[in-house]
């Protein structure tokens, strides 16, 4: 079969299993399988499929079916320019934090703390837009760490950036380190909100990344009081929320005695970062 055969029946099958956008995820797993460019794929599709190279697709296209990202069967995701290893023990890198990294990017920085790393995708992606800034990533899961260790050696930035294990700020001693820019991409989703979530989303990724288990609040809490003991004067804390979670989040960034408080919208003009930073 051609390649433009085997991709109608993977559309086909996708459409019939309620797969948004069928036909984008059936090419891009063809472009994966192939070893070709998604842009240059069209070029290909004339030629005949090697049948072992079609036993594989069609696998990859059943699991899709069954609602497993296009991420997790390929093991790649696109972010900010640069691909990224991606597992189910970590968070898919998702556009909309594209937001946070532009807002970081718009003011100079030296060290940065990135809270809840994951993939390392926010941490390696301001140091690798950066040059002669150094950062630190924390993780509560080491196999989220194994991830952004990958990451990390894949971009060369071993020498500049350092990952270790912890909850939040708790493998740092106060009154040490203080960074100019702290991130974090924390889990934001309220228990009660997990059901109306994508089984992409909900059965794929890490449940600990998507919730506190509570009023998706919680973390921000944690985040938003540790801040002052580790910001640099004037330096800024920056963090990704849902985008109904804005105004209680400044509210407590004020509170923690941070100034500057505001909210960043996303491309789909949603609230999407809120950001602060120390006095002085």
């Amino acid at each position: 079969m051609t390649g433009s055969e085997i991709l109608a029946k993977a559309t086909i099958f996708l459409t019939a299993a309620g797969v948004p956008d069928a036909g984008r995820d059936a090419r891009r797993l063809l472009a994966h399988v192939l070893k070709v460019p998604p842009g240059r794929l069209t070029l290909f599709l004339p030629e005949p499929v090697d049948p072992d190279l079609t036993v594989i697709y069609n696998a990859l296209i059943e699991r899709r079916g069954e609602r497993v990202p296009v991420s997790h069967l390929t093991g790649r995701r696109q972010f900010y320019g640069r691909e990224f290893l991606v597992t189910p023990e970590v968070l898919d890198p998702r556009p909309e934090t594209e937001t946070l990294i532009e807002a970081a990017l718009s003011e100079p920085f030296e060290r940065v703390l990135d809270l809840g790393t994951g993939t390392g995708c926010i941490l390696l992606t301001l140091l690798a837009e950066t040059t002669q800034t150094t950062g630190l990533g924390i993780d509560l899961s080491e196999e989220a760490l194994n991830v952004a260790f990958w990451n990390r050696n894949s971009l060369r930035l071993e020498d500049r950036s350092e990952l270790t294990n912890g909850s939040w700020y708790s493998p740092l001693t106060k009154g040490g380190r203080r960074f100019d820019l702290i991130v974090s991409n924390p889990p934001y989703i309220a228990a009660a909100e997990m059901d109306d979530l994508s089984a992409e989303v909900r059965i794929h990724e890490p449940r600990m990344a998507l919730t506190d288990e509570g009023d998706g609040l919680s973390a921000y809490r944690q985040i938003v009081s540790g801040a002052p003991a580790f910001l640099a004067p004037g330096g800024r804390l920056m963090v990704e929320i849902g985008p109904t979670q804005g105004q209680a989040v400044m509210d407590m960034m004020r509170n923690a005695g941070l100034i500057h408080a505001a909210i960043i919208p996303d491309l789909d003009g949603r609230d999407r970062v809120v950001l602060a930073r120390a006095s002085g």
